[in-house]
């Protein structure tokens, strides 16, 4: 049980008993003192009300036949009456930050009095009462405090204390923390009575209370204060909306303050709830709980705004554990916060300016990693040129195929820049790796646009005539293009012929395919002006967030990117995909034979994932035919011919061809790899690869074993829907 409370009834006393969430009602009862009991359930916490005839410090209670003999607090709601109170729960904050808290509420909000429920262990707790009582003595206009403290922990059982990380509301990286015991004392709050017995003990006759916490802060404002709002509001009843800031940085050696807390997240969505009411006006049939009170409406055109300092309630040796420093903006109103009210200096954030380079034609340069590529390079290069790509950076290790030479002769005729892969010895996969040197090279430093891109992808511009300069001119100020895939399968070719890619496979997913994962992923054109830190696989990384207000970031039909994608999206979604002006070809599979040597030769980023039949699955899509790619292939050809009039390119581009033939045959003589051939030009996975609209997401998360036959057998165009329960990925 958690408190039992002596108070006025409907006809006279009642004595109110609060029990832990989760204790069954089941057995719960009074001896035959009383004379009326009722048992109600608060949200899955008993709680049970008994009539007494008089004033009693006792009572005894019945549970599973059991006497229990109950000793009942008194009803001190006299202390608050018609004061303006902050009800709070306090779980690790300093007493500095406690004091802090109520002299900045007493001077800018009107603050009276304050009921702080202490969530540390009881002998923290009197430490913690012993040390407010004397240092916040004498603050103007406060009147009275209580501190209250409980025997039991109130957290929830399975998390670890609040403080850590993995706590906090968007947190980074949480699925790579080592997550702490569970720790009951200090877990976030999980027993929701507290706020019905606050009430009960104290608040019940309060003019009004807010439900803030000790490391919150109330926005400062014009006009009336949130109490006298929430007295005013025609339900009695406000809601707050609560906005986490955070310090840009704390300095060596200083504990965290709500000074510090100057900046909150451009991108952040939603607030976080809590109330103001006034107790006569909301009545007492409301339940007061940690986010709303039920039955009382708020009244919807008052929301009134608080500040979560959340560095007070997480402390940490660096703000980025709590929060990716690459959302975090300077805020004038905490920033007028830090600077008037407190008079502090607080660290503030950089200054940083977006690179502004000089006008004429803009260059355009491709960073890209391959490995045995040989036969499918000419045509790639070739069919970039033509659509106005300038520079190409390419990356490749460990070739057998003659790619690596090939494109060290393509750097001497001036068509390529070509480096060994640095990755071996920087614990990186070799596709980051690649990106990380890229960025010191001058070809990459020097574009005015880049994008990194795969050799079995082509940006297939669809307006003017298919050029860069035609999407740039369409496109207008845009400094960030996404490329959303369309994923392109095998088109039932078994063999390798070394014909063009662009004409072998003409079959795709349909436009509207959100499933698999992959399917919407994107690659991203993006101007090279400073706003980024670094180059990433699909889209640049390490956002500046003093510069998020240049970002004018487009999808494939010219549409707005909204903010949330900003940092770290990649991938499209019903909202954000868009084929009108550009769209990736993204050729992952190509014929079932490359695809043997592609399965052989590995992967350059998720080099731990096999491709296997499960990859092909996934990523061979022959929904529907979509040619529009195919209007470039004059200019193709002529550029590729052009390029083949050299002897050594001819020579290079003939060898790689013969070297992949092959190496197709070395393979075939593996049992493994001729049986997965069988497999991957057999009439189930024919079937499948039309069939994916029909799919859920676990189908491809669990690979195609789990579908029956008799499900490849059913007609494409039919109406039917199949999925499995979530198993262990395959890839």
């Amino acid at each position: 049980m958690l408190d039992a409370v002596e108070m006025p009834g409907g006809n006279g006393r009642l004595a109110r008993l609060f029990f832990k969430s989760g204790t069954t009602r089941e057995g719960l009862g009074t001896a035959s003192l009383s004379s009326k009991t009722i048992l109600h359930n608060f949200g899955g916490a008993p709680v049970l009300d008994a009539e007494i005839k008089a004033e009693r410090s006792t009572l005894e209670v019945s549970v599973d036949g059991t006497l229990f003999d109950i000793g009942l607090h008194p009803d001190e709601t006299e202390l608050f009456a018609g004061l303006n109170v902050l009800a709070a729960v306090r779980n690790g904050e300093t007493v500095q930050t406690a004091v802090e808290w109520l002299r900045f509420h007493a001077a800018q909000h009107g603050l009276q009095g304050a009921v702080i429920l202490d969530r540390a262990p009881p002998q923290e707790s009197r430490q913690f009462i012993q040390a407010l009582r004397e240092q916040a003595a004498g603050i103007n206009g406060l009147e009275r405090v209580v501190v209250v403290h409980s025997k039991l922990p109130l957290g929830k059982d399975s998390l670890p204390e609040e403080a850590h990380p993995f706590n906090v509301p968007g947190a980074p990286g949480k699925d790579r923390m080592e997550i702490p015991p569970a720790d009951p004392w200090r877990a976030p709050l999980g027993e929701i009575l507290i706020y019905e017995i606050l009430r009960a003990r104290f608040l019940a006759r309060a003019r009004a209370v807010a439900n803030i916490d000790l490391f919150d802060l109330l926005a400062p404002g014009d006009g009336p204060n949130v109490f006298d709002r929430a007295v005013e509001a025609p339900s009695g009843c406000l809601r707050l909306g609560g906005v986490q800031a955070y310090p840009w940085r704390v300095r060596k050696g200083s504990e965290a303050s709500f000074a510090d807390h100057i900046c909150t997240q451009f991108d952040a969505t939603g607030l976080r709830p809590r109330w103001c009411l006034a107790p006569a006006n909301t009545g007492a049939d409301g339940i007061w709980r940690l986010i709303r009170v039920v039955g009382a409406e708020p009244d919807p055109a008052d929301d009134l705004r608080f500040y979560r300092c959340m560095a007070l309630r997480h402390p940490t040796d660096t703000v980025s554990k709590i929060v990716p420093k690459t959302s975090l903006v300077e805020t004038p109103e905490l920033l007028e916060l830090a600077t008037g009210y407190f008079g502090a200096k607080p660290v503030r954030l950089p200054e940083e300016q977006a690179i502004r380079r000089s006008g004429g034609k803009p260059k355009t340069a491709i960073v890209t990693t391959m490995k045995n590529e040989g036969p499918f390079i000419l045509e790639w290069l070739a069919y970039h040129r033509v659509i106005g790509v300038d520079d190409f950076l390419v990356y490749t290790n460990d070739c057998t195929d003659g790619t690596d030479t090939m494109l060290q002769m393509l750097q001497e005729k001036g068509l390529v820049q070509h480096r060994e892969n640095p990755f071996r010895g920087s614990g990186l996969k070799p596709q980051h790796a690649a990106l990380q040197a890229a960025e010191d090279e001058p070809v990459i430093k020097n574009a005015d646009w880049l994008v990194c891109m795969d050799v079995d992808e082509f940006i297939n511009i669809k307006c003017g005539e298919g050029r860069l300069a035609d999407l740039f001119e369409a496109v207008g100020d845009a400094n960030m293009i996404s490329m959303t895939w369309r994923l392109f399968g095998n088109n039932d070719v078994r063999d390798f012929t070394g014909d063009l890619v662009l004409r072998d496979f003409t079959r795709c997913a349909f436009e509207v395919t959100r499933k698999p994962h992959q399917a919407w992923g994107f690659k991203t054109l993006f101007r090279n002006s400073g706003i980024f830190k670094k180059l990433g696989v699909h889209r640049p990384k390490g956002l500046k967030p003093q510069l998020w207000e240049d970002i004018r970031w487009v999808n494939g039909s010219g549409r707005d990117m909204p903010r949330e994608m900003f940092r770290n999206g990649w991938r499209s979604s019903m909202s954000t995909y868009g084929y009108d002006l550009v769209q990736l070809n993204h050729y992952a599979v190509r014929s079932a034979e490359s695809f043997l040597v592609k399965r052989d030769r590995g992967r350059v980023n998720h080099v731990d994932r096999d491709q296997g039949l499960s990859y092909w699955f996934r990523m061979n899509n022959n929904a529907e035919e979509e040619r529009s790619i195919q209007r470039m292939i004059p200019a193709l050809e002529a550029e590729m011919a052009r390029l083949l009039a050299d002897p050594d390119i001819a020579a290079a581009h003939e060898f790689s061809r013969r070297k992949h033939r092959e190496k197709i045959e070395e393979l075939k003589t593996r049992g493994d790899m001729l049986e997965m051939f069988h497999q991957l030009t057999g009439d189930k996975l024919r079937k499948l690869s039309r069939m994916h609209a029909h799919f859920g997401a676990n189908v491809f998360l669990s690979g195609p074993g789990v579908i029956p036959d008799g499900i490849a057998e059913k007609d494409p165009d039919s109406d039917f829907w199949f999925t499995v329960a979530r198993g262990e990925t395959t890839h």
